[in-house]
C-alpha cells in the first residue's frame, strides 16, 4: 500500500495542481484528503472542479471545519475567507462538500478525520498556551484523544504542521501539512499563529512496509507570489504574506 496524504487546500487551487503534479510524477494513484478544501481568498471554484475530478478517480475525502462552516451558514452568516469563498462556490461543489463524512475508516486500516475524532475544531498534535504559543500536545493527552481507534495508522490534519506522533502501541498518527495555507492566525482558544516558515505546498507519502507504515513529507513549489498577489486582490491582504513567506 502506497498513498498520498493532502490537507487544508483552502482553495490554492495553484498548490493543489503542483501537488496532484507531483504525485503522478510518483507514481501514486490513492489520494486521501482530509478536509478544509475551500475557505480562503482564492481559487474556491477551480479548486473545488478539481476535487470533483479527482472524486470520480477514487480519491477519498473528509470534511474540514471550514468546510462545515460553508454548508451549515448562510452567506449573510459569514465573513471573511469563508464568506470570499462561499461567493465562489457552485450548487455543484456545495453538494459535494454534503456527502462528506466527518470521519471514516480507508480500507480497514487507516482511520481518517480532519482534526481530531469528536471534535473538528481540534489541534491532536498540538496545544496551545494560555499565552499563545503552539506546541506539541502532551503525550498523554494525544493518547486519549486517540482511545477506541483500532487501526493502526491515523491521519488528521487542521494544524497545518507536518508531524507524526508514534503512540504507545505502536498506532501512528501522521498530519501531511497545509496544501495550500502555510501560516495563519487565530483567536481560538486564545490568539495565536501558526508559522512553516517557508511558502510551498505540503503533503505526505504514506508506504506500507514489513515495518509499519513509514511516512515521507513532501513539500512542493509553486507560483506562490501569484496567490498572495491575488489574496490581496481579493480583498484579504491578512494573506499575502503567509503566501508569501510561511510567516505572519
Amino acid at each position: 500500500m502506497r498513498f498520498a496524504v493532502i490537507a487544508d487546500i483552502h482553495g490554492n487551487c495553484a498548490a493543489l495542481q503542483a501537488v496532484l503534479d507531483d504525485i503522478a510524477a510518483l507514481g501514486i494513484r490513492d489520494i486521501v484528503n482530509l478536509g478544509d478544501c475551500f475557505s480562503g481568498p482564492l481559487e474556491a471554484d477551480r479548486t473545488g472542479d478539481l476535487l470533483l475530478l479527482m472524486d470520480m478517480t477514487g480519491s477519498q475525502t473528509v470534511r474540514g471545519n471550514h468546510d462545515r462552516y460553508l454548508i451549515e451558514s448562510d452567506a449573510d452568516q459569514l465573513q471573511g475567507s469563508d464568506l470570499i469563498a462561499h461567493r465562489q462556490l457552485a450548487p455543484r461543489h456545495f453538494d459535494w462538500l454534503r456527502k462528506l463524512q466527518f470521519s471514516m475508516v480507508w480500507r480497514e486500516e487507516v482511520f481518517v478525520c480532519h482534526a481530531t475524532p469528536k471534535d473538528d475544531n481540534l489541534y491532536w498534535l498540538e496545544t496551545v498556551s494560555a499565552q499563545g504559543h503552539v506546541t506539541i500536545r502532551p503525550q498523554d493527552e494525544i493518547e486519549a484523544l486517540a482511545s477506541g481507534i483500532a487501526q493502526p495508522l491515523i491521519l488528521c490534519g487542521h494544524s497545518h504542521i507536518a508531524r507524526m506522533v508514534t503512540l504507545e502501541d505502536g498506532r501512528l498518527i501522521v498530519n501531511p501539512g497545509s496544501v495550500g495555507c502555510p501560516a495563519y492566525f487565530d483567536d481560538a482558544p486564545v490568539y495565536h499563529t501558526v508559522e512553516t516558515g517557508h511558502a510551498m505546498a505540503s503533503y505526505a507519502v504514506i508506504e506500507k512496509t514489513e515495518k509499519g507504515f513509514v511516512p515521507t513529507f513532501r513539500n512542493v513549489a509553486y507560483d506562490h507570489m501569484a496567490m498572495s498577489r491575488l489574496a490581496v486582490k481579493n480583498g484579504r491582504p491578512g494573506w499575502a504574506k503567509p503566501l508569501a513567506t510561511g510567516r505572519v
